[in-house]
């Protein structure tokens, strides 16, 4: 059944047991199993439980010593055949729990505890189908483990290289005199596919890529499930399938056009890629084959030339803009992380700074939260207004932070500031703050600070510091502001003149 698909970074590709094997510093050896060149490792884990089943999530290598095995296994210096069986018996149960719980492949570590890898856990693997690996004494589970972040860390940096080339050459494709079909013809060849484009009445209008009879007629049906429907009630945004091994995959445009794609192989990043391609399609296919598109074009080029945006204000006519400021909640931004977030909130226009992705969308698409980031969005403002909706922007991302919300949107109503001329209100803020003027992290502090209602611990999340440093920072505030920041009247003062100085 078709499912909806959020844009996602892609994620870190499992590593081929193959290529851990291959590790001659590892001396890894399979002794039972299957050697199936499609297993793949997602994670290793060590584990000495006698049932390890509750703690796997699936699609590690399991690494033990074995030290749970006498007791677990009832070695009680019985009759020898009774021992091997109930040995036997052990090992099937410990096997069958690791491939039900998922897990990839058991490592089996040479010492200290046994010499050798034992039999019954060898034919046990070998009757339950779970790969079996000799770890020599010189190997240390650490070792394997550091070995597998290694290899996970060249694959993720291998598909981050691949999805930028091909963001790369999507844009460039999007630039030549025939930008629609080149850019089906880039995204078949990235996804080793077959791509199409299919007009807002259903029809066939572009193509790229070898098509079987059966995948086309499976991506015209799955493109009808993206479509809006006869009252105009908009579908999923995405929606993908299977047919064989062939996957499946459809992207509502927003101009009525639908983009589907089929590819034999599925790699982490390809969404991304096909993410990308739907965006630039959107513009080609909508405002921009209008000369509303043009103009727009053109005031951008003119903003690159360092133009003002007030004077390139009526080549935009008279729509809104709204300014997204974003910040992911595990690692830095980088760039396909940016791009998918572009995607995702239906617009190309993003910029990727240290921390934060800022990203311009058209005042007529409401942005709205993303799993995996923190949003602060402005009002809807016109272009000679993009400065003050991106400090707006950041204002709601600093709060949204602080609060620990997924998306804050600016306020609308009207402040104290509305009722003094703006040179009036700096001025009093640069003379209220002078005694700062030379304290960046105290000014910075003092404004989150009074933003939170004085709560030292939300104070230190926001800032990524100690409680106690910003009891001192504030105290500190304090003295050489030389006022009592208990005193309401004097924080309502302070975070007027932080708000506008």
């Amino acid at each position: 059944m078709p499912d909806a698909l959020a844009p996602a970074v892609p994620p870190t590709p499992p590593v081929p047991l193959s290529a851990l094997l291959a590790r001659e510093d590892l001396g890894l050896r399979q002794i039972a199993g299957p050697a199936d060149p499609s297993v793949v490792i997602h994670w290793a884990h060590t584990s000495e439980m006698a049932d390890p089943y509750p703690y796997l999530l699936g699609g590690e290598l399991l690494l033990t010593a074995g030290v749970q095995i006498p007791e677990a296994a009832g070695s009680d210096g019985g009759a020898p055949g009774r021992a091997n069986s109930r040995l036997g018996d052990y090992f099937d149960d410990y096997v069958a729990r690791i491939v039900e719980a998922g897990g990839a492949a058991l490592g089996f570590g040479v010492a200290p505890v046994h010499d050798t890898v034992p039999r019954a856990l060898v034919a046990a693997c070998d009757r339950h189908g779970l790969p079996l690996l000799e770890v020599p004494p010189r190997t240390t589970f650490s070792g394997v483990a550091r070995a597998v972040w290694q290899l996970m860390a060249q694959a993720r940096l291998a598909e981050l290289r691949r999805v930028t080339e091909a963001q790369q050459s999507l844009a460039s494709a999007a630039a030549r005199p025939d930008p629609v079909p080149s850019v089906l013809r880039q995204l078949a060849q990235r996804l080793t596919g077959h791509a199409v484009l299919y007009g807002p009445d259903g029809t066939q209008t572009a193509s790229a890529g070898r098509e079987p009879a059966a995948v086309r007629r499976a991506l015209t049906h799955l493109a009808e499930v993206v479509r809006p429907g006869g009252t105009g009630t908009p579908g999923p945004t995405s929606a993908t399938d299977t047919l064989g091994d062939t996957h499946l995959a459809a992207y509502a445009l927003g101009t009525g056009f639908v983009l589907a794609v089929a590819s034999t192989r599925r790699e982490p990043g390809d969404h991304t890629i096909a993410s990308v391609a739907s965006v630039l399609l959107s513009l080609l296919t909508g405002e921009h084959q209008s000369g509303a598109g043009a103009a727009r074009s053109s005031a951008f080029v003119r903003l690159l030339l360092g133009a003002r945006p007030q004077e390139v204000a009526p080549l935009l006519g008279e729509g809104r803009w709204v300014v997204v400021h974003a910040r992911p909640e595990a690692q830095l931004p980088d760039a396909v992380a940016a791009s998918a977030l572009g995607a995702a909130l239906g617009s190309p226009l993003v910029d990727l700074a240290r921390d934060v992705v800022r990203v311009l969308v058209p005042g007529g698409r409401e942005p709205a939260a993303q799993p995996g980031w923190t949003l602060g969005v402005s009002a809807a403002v016109t272009p000679d207004a993009w400065p003050d909706a991106d400090a707006q922007a950041a204002r709601a991302l600093a709060r949204a932070r602080a609060t620990r919300t997924p998306l804050v949107r600016h306020g609308a109503r009207p402040g104290l500031a509305d009722l003094l001329p703006r040179a009036d209100a700096e001025s009093y803020a640069r003379t209220l703050l002078a005694p700062l003027a030379d304290h960046p992290a105290l000014t910075e502090t003092l404004r989150n600070w009074l933003a939170l209602h004085g709560s030292w611990d939300r104070t230190a999340v926001a800032l990524d510091v100690h409680r106690n440093t910003v009891r001192q920072r504030i105290t500190r505030c304090a003295t050489l502001l030389d006022t009592d920041l208990d005193d309401p009247d004097v924080r309502m003062e302070l975070w007027f003149a932080l708000r506008h100085g």
